[in-house]
């Protein structure tokens, strides 16, 4: 069974560079690599250029101007030919036996027709610099678990048709692009099944590039398309997915407008008070 990564690219040649030896490292034998370089300007593309002549199973595209991660993730997700495909970011690296432990898991949960899952994701080893720790995720999700919090992570291992039934990735999204389009798979094909090994190195050094608080209304505009798509007119699911946008992760400063928004949309006494919480929390800081 063949085995399709796409990795999208700009801008990163050096941490690249890691990222394609640890793909092409993998213990897995029959693996197809897709890189999409979305109009580097460092040299990415000369390098990118170099690779399928070294190696057949290396596939190079090019977006002459930037179109954004979403579409370089889409070409190289058409272009795949695994039967099963999954992604790397281009600062994040496999630990080399990331690919044959999920082909061996997902092999384990369907022998003898069992039910097979919507798709496997794993525990990562979170960089910081120099700083590794290991993430602690729940054994498995739901898209009903998705609304209160991306379980999931940043990656996903899953059959190509489920890649392709689920619709690919929204490139009208402007963040949250993972989470909305995994959460489409949950909703078509069930469970996502948790991989419990740490084999995912997930870069969180900060960078310039980073989501930042800054970008507090790019994370709010992805939350309302999110409303939008999959709410479907249920108030108290909107609340749970604003909560995630005042979560730890981002660590937005939440003002009285965002309580006030928050407690527009329906009487929920545990989610108003932890919006509270987290204003009178800010409130103390400033």
């Amino acid at each position: 069974m063949r085995v399709s990564v796409y990795v999208p690219t700009k801008n990163r040649l050096d941490l690249l560079k890691l990222a394609v030896n640890s793909v092409l490292g993998q213990t897995y034998p029959d693996v197809e690599l897709i890189i999409v370089d979305d109009a580097s300007t460092d040299g990415t593309w000369p390098y990118l250029l170099s690779l399928p002549g070294l190696y057949p199973n290396v596939k190079v595209f090019r977006n002459e101007s930037s179109r954004g991660a979403c579409v370089a993730r889409n070409i190289a997700i058409r272009a795949s030919t695994g039967d099963f495909v999954t992604g790397l970011d281009d600062d994040d690296e496999f630990l080399p036996d990331h690919l044959n432990s999920l082909i061996s898991y997902w092999k384990v949960l369907t022998h003898g027709g069992g039910q097979a899952p919507a798709c496997l994701y794993t525990q990562c080893v979170y960089r910081n610099g120099s700083s590794l720790r290991e993430s602690r995720k729940m054994s498995n999700a739901s898209a009903e678990d998705l609304i209160d919090v991306n379980a999931i992570g940043n990656q996903i291992f899953a059959p190509r048709e489920h890649f392709l039934g689920a619709g690919l990735f929204d490139e009208g999204m402007p963040a949250w692009q993972d989470f909305e389009f995994f959460y489409r798979i949950l909703r078509i094909y069930g469970k996502a099944r948790l991989l419990d090994r740490a084999t995912y190195v997930f870069d969180v050094t900060p960078r310039p590039d980073r989501i930042s608080s800054g970008q507090k209304e790019k994370i709010m505009k992805a939350a309302r398309l999110m409303i939008q798509k999959h709410a479907n007119g249920n108030d108290r699911v909107a609340q749970r997915l604003l909560l995630q946008v005042y979560g730890d992760y981002y660590g937005f400063a939440v003002g009285w407008r965002d309580v006030w928004g928050f407690a527009r949309l329906g009487l929920w006494k545990g989610g108003y008070r932890r919006m509270m919480s987290l204003w009178l929390l800010g409130r103390r800081r400033a």
